[in-house]
């Protein structure tokens, strides 16, 4: 499925390196394993190849893929009633985010980032809920700057412009990746 040195994401870690395929014996059988080395962490892990798609491992998205993401984040956010955004529906909301972040979709991710910068228009996020927006914000911007071959910081801006200026040109981006 992958190969040796492709970059993968990792649901809910962010993006890898495949830096070797190695075999291990376990348990009298023999067992092929795709060694992950982290792009942005200090981390390292092994990836059985037989389970590598039920664990969410996927390659990178393409160009088009990330221009839908744009535009899916310059829709309007799902209505959140004014009483769902109270601290005890964070435990029920946060519950569906996090199932959310760990199946490693990019459109999951997105709708997750969109909808809490939506509640922080309304009111001052939570401790838990400002973490859970910069960890898909890191993780959006990962992707985002890799495959479009720029540098994090600019992807980040990108994101962030979306809900600062309420409007976000693809074009503008896309003008900007040709510099």
């Amino acid at each position: 499925m992958f190969q040796l040195n492709d970059n993968v994401v990792y649901p809910g870690h962010g993006i890898a390196r495949i830096s070797r395929i190695i075999e291990k014996v376990i348990a009298g059988q023999v067992n092929t394993f795709y060694e992950l080395k982290f792009l942005n962490q200090e981390m390292m892990i092994l990836v059985p190849t037989n389970n590598a798609e039920a664990i969410g491992l996927r390659s990178l998205s393409s160009t088009e893929k990330i221009n839908d993401i744009f535009k899916f984040l310059a829709e309007p956010a799902k209505r959140i009633q004014h009483h769902e955004l109270a601290s005890s529906n964070w435990n029920k909301r946060n519950k569906d985010y996090q199932f959310k972040l760990r199946t490693g979709n990019l459109r999951d991710i997105s709708e997750i980032y969109r909808d809490l910068k939506h509640i922080a228009q309304h009111k001052e996020l939570s401790f838990g809920e400002k973490h859970l927006m910069l960890r898909t914000e890191a993780l959006l911007a990962e992707e985002i700057a890799i495959v479009r071959k720029v540098e994090e910081e600019k992807a980040i801006e990108h994101l962030r412009s979306i809900f600062n200026d309420g409007l976000f040109g693809i074009k503008s981006c896309q003008s900007s990746q040709a510099r």
